[in-house]
């Protein structure tokens, strides 16, 4: 079966083109000719059968992704089936399965099965879990356990996987040389670094690269490449591990491009504001434009409990600099597994930045959605306004909890509402 870039280079547009051209009011065609290019990238598996594909990358609105998934302290699937629900109604995107307690399998095929929009996964993850109960540790991986799971998740259904590709012996030689304060911080990339280190040997996802293409292409996976690099702090920003990774990256996407794969790169992480934006120019000039995917970025490191805010902040830069998918971060995030409410401030947090970034970027359906908040709001129709409101539940709450039923004014101002009194005032004017 071919994948969507190999039927848009056929001149075919898909029936995933055609949704995606209407949900981003383009033209079918200019969506084929950039998922033909690599600069639109469509997730989605052959076997996710209640998707309802999405575009990610050149022109197309900013998604957000929200990370769900057990633990080892909190290994039941249930309450992910439950921030899945959660995630999908504050307006995810996409949602990735980073199950690492027991039963990732049957979480898994329970998350996809019940997902509407695009799932992904992270491989390395349950090969750990898998190898430690079979042969004490992650160390004692074999390529074969790797790639069975690969497999496995391929024919479950999973739209795209995060595969930490680029961390080789040079990216990690260029790490150990140059020093960081916080090391490697992404979990996957310690598990494949600490495997090379301890058997002195090349990433098998890089060294068998091919391989993995082989099973991308029967079942249409996007390949996420990972940034296993991608700093943890702001010291550890921009150096030349992180650089060393984003060039393999760069090379592993015209890779699988040329075998028709759709690829998205991964992008840090923790960044100070200022570097945000030459990140992301840099990312996009190396990786030949293919989608960007970034955690945030933080922009700072002393935000415990409201790292949501400090991710929408390096989030809105990074989407209006070249970013096209923003991973949700939320309050929970260096504090603990996140529950639901974590769940939706992270979505709703992203949301805003995405949005904002779109209407930086000129994008005609962000600004008609502000234009017609501002209309509702010059003629105090309330209902109108909680109806447009980006969080339409909080926005209700607080309407109701903190006014008069029936007040026409918000208890802010009071009978000093500025839109009531300049509206009377105008309306005496054109009277005259």
């Amino acid at each position: 079966m071919a994948t969507q870039m190999q039927l848009a280079r056929q001149g075919i547009i898909t029936e995933a083109m055609q949704l995606v051209a209407e949900q981003e009011h383009l033209a079918p065609e200019l969506i084929r000719e950039r998922v033909a290019k690599g600069t639109v990238a469509i997730c989605c598996n052959v076997n996710h059968k209640n998707l309802v594909p999405r575009g990610v990358g050149e022109g197309l609105t900013i998604k957000v992704n929200a990370n769900i998934g057990t633990s080892t302290c909190f290994p039941d699937p249930e309450p992910e089936l439950a921030k899945l629900e959660a995630a999908i109604a504050a307006g995810a995107d996409s949602v990735m399965d980073l199950s690492t307690g027991n039963n990732i399998t049957a979480s898994r095929r329970a998350i996809i099965g019940a997902s509407t929009v695009m799932v992904g996964t992270v491989p390395i993850y349950q090969v750990t879990v898998e190898t430690i109960k079979a042969h004490g540790a992650v160390v004692n991986m074999t390529k074969e356990d790797l790639f069975k799971v690969i497999r496995q998740q391929a024919a479950d259904g999973a739209d795209f996987m995060t595969l930490h590709c680029g961390v080789t012996q040079n990216v990690l030689h260029a790490l150990t040389e140059e020093g960081r304060i916080m090391d490697i911080v992404s979990r996957g990339g310690s598990f494949i670094a600490g495997w090379m280190l301890h058997n002195h040997r090349e990433n098998p996802l890089y060294e068998y690269f091919d391989e993995l293409l082989d099973i991308c292409e029967e079942y249409d996976v996007t390949i996420s490449l990972g940034d296993g690099l991608r700093p943890g702090c702001l010291a550890d920003a921009s150096d030349r591990a992180q650089i060393q990774e984003l060039l393999t990256l760069g090379e592993l996407t015209q890779r699988a491009w040329k075998r028709g794969i759709q690829v998205m790169v991964e992008g840090p992480g923790h960044v100070p504001y200022n570097q945000i934006a030459a990140n992301m120019q840099l990312q996009k000039r190396l990786c030949h434009g293919a989608p960007f995917y970034v955690l945030g970025p933080l922009v700072t490191d002393v935000a415990p409990g409201y790292d949501h805010i400090t991710s929408a902040i390096g989030g809105t830069l990074a989407a209006v600099s070249g970013a096209d998918f923003l991973c949700y971060v939320t309050p929970a995030e260096h504090l603990g597994l996140p529950d639901l409410e974590d769940v939706r401030e992270g979505v709703i947090a992203s949301r805003i930045a995405a949005h904002a970034a779109d209407l930086a970027k000129g994008n005609q359906a962000a600004w008609a959605w502000d234009n017609a908040m501002a209309k509702a709001r010059k003629e105090l129709n309330w209902p109108e306004q909680l109806r447009l409101a980006l969080d339409p539940v909080k926005a209700t709450r607080y309407r109701k909890t903190k006014n008069q039923e029936g007040e026409e004014a918000c208890s802010m101002c009071g009978e000093y509402c500025a839109v009531k009194i300049v509206g009377q005032y105008l309306d005496e004017q054109k009277k005259r």
